[in-house]
């Protein structure tokens, strides 16, 4: 969803909705598409294809990799994740790989302590696979 125009500029393309056919329209030339809500790696429906439609229109379109996510996620683990990759990345200067970015962004989520050893129980523990284990790089991960 993009920022809609304002009441009555808008036009049937210009609708503030972004459709996989018309990403797919699009002639990108995108290193990486950061998809980081939830279950942008699904299928559209159980029992199919591993990538959603939205995810591989992003591919037709001309985009190099995409990083999804296989389920649901805390919104917290999304900017987490997605903010502590591209940190990682830029520092390196072309040291490491996208997927070497997004690994040490996830180690250091596994390694990190419960955010509060008292909280209530539906406090996220950030170590728990189910806060950074859902984010998966597809496409030309190894390179910067």
């Amino acid at each position: 969803m993009l920022t809609p125009p304002l009441p009555g500029a808008g036009t049937e393309q210009d609708d503030g909705l972004l459709t996989a056919s018309e990403i797919a329209a699009l002639r990108l030339n995108a290193d990486w598409v950061i998809l980081s809500a939830c279950n942008t790696a699904a299928g559209d429906r159980p029992g199919t294809e591993a990538l959603s439609g939205l995810a591989r229109a992003f591919f037709y379109a001309g985009t190099r990799a995409i990083l999804v996510s296989h389920w649901p996620v805390a919104s917290s683990a999304a900017v987490e994740i997605t903010t502590a990759t591209l940190q990682r990345l830029q520092a390196a200067n072309g040291s490491i790989s996208r997927a070497g970015a997004l690994r040490i962004s996830m180690l250091e989520l596994l390694s990190s302590k419960p955010v509060n050893p008292f909280a209530a129980a539906t406090e996220i523990d950030k170590a728990h696979p189910s806060y950074w284990a859902p984010f998966v790089l597809v496409g030309e991960g190894g390179r910067e």
